[in-house]
């Protein structure tokens, strides 16, 4: 088991956190998109959330700014996460509007927030656990939906649940965080999700 745990901090890497939910919105909740416009969100979403940051990735590797995709230093942090800030604004204000697309607007408005609160912990040398805000804002994510759909999504909440856990032990076995910096992510990743629920629920 230990030797697989690692595999789930790649699996739910806080790069493809916004795909999994924009997927889980798209493909199974009820919504007014024909399928290639779905696929069009979905591609937009890939684009800005995954291949944008990855050549980010590269760039500031070949500039000594960072030195893995885990970005373990604190001091390696600041950078690619002011990109991420950057590119889930752009997101929100060119996409996934508030008038077009509600609820991943707020999704992505509330992963917004966790990355604007990991940058002020940062400057207060406190190290959150980015993987554990990801998916800790997924699987409220999927509540919210659930909720806002009446539709019974129990099935895919225990197991997102059950991810956090994992997630959290995949990153405990790697010695990447300690047990309050993991509780910190999973707090900075949910909190902002439950407080938007006001907004859409």
């Amino acid at each position: 088991m230990k030797k697989i745990l690692p595999l789930f901090s790649y699996l739910f890497h806080p790069i493809f956190i916004p795909v999994f939910g924009t997927f889980f919105y798209l493909f199974f909740t009820p919504n007014y998109f024909e399928f290639n416009q779905k696929y069009l969100i979905l591609l937009q979403v890939l684009l800005i959330t995954i291949f944008i940051p990855i050549s980010f990735f590269y760039l500031l590797k070949a500039i000594g700014k960072v030195d893995s995709m885990m970005v373990s230093e604190l001091s390696q942090r600041k950078i690619p996460l002011i990109i991420q800030a950057f590119l889930i604004y752009t997101l929100i204000q060119r996409s996934i509007t508030l008038d077009r697309i509600p609820e991943l607007f707020f999704f992505f408005f509330g992963g917004l927030l966790s990355t604007l609160l990991t940058l002020l912990f940062l400057f207060g040398k406190i190290k959150a656990s980015i993987h554990m805000i990801g998916i800790s804002s997924l699987t409220a994510f999927v509540v919210g939906l659930s909720l806002h759909n009446q539709i019974n999504f129990m099935c895919y909440i225990a197991f997102l649940i059950l991810m956090n856990g994992v997630v959290a032990s995949s990153r405990l076995e790697m010695k990447a965080h300690t047990n309050i910096e993991l509780a910190i992510g999973f707090f900075v990743g949910l909190l902002p999700q439950l407080a938007l629920y006001f907004f859409w629920l």
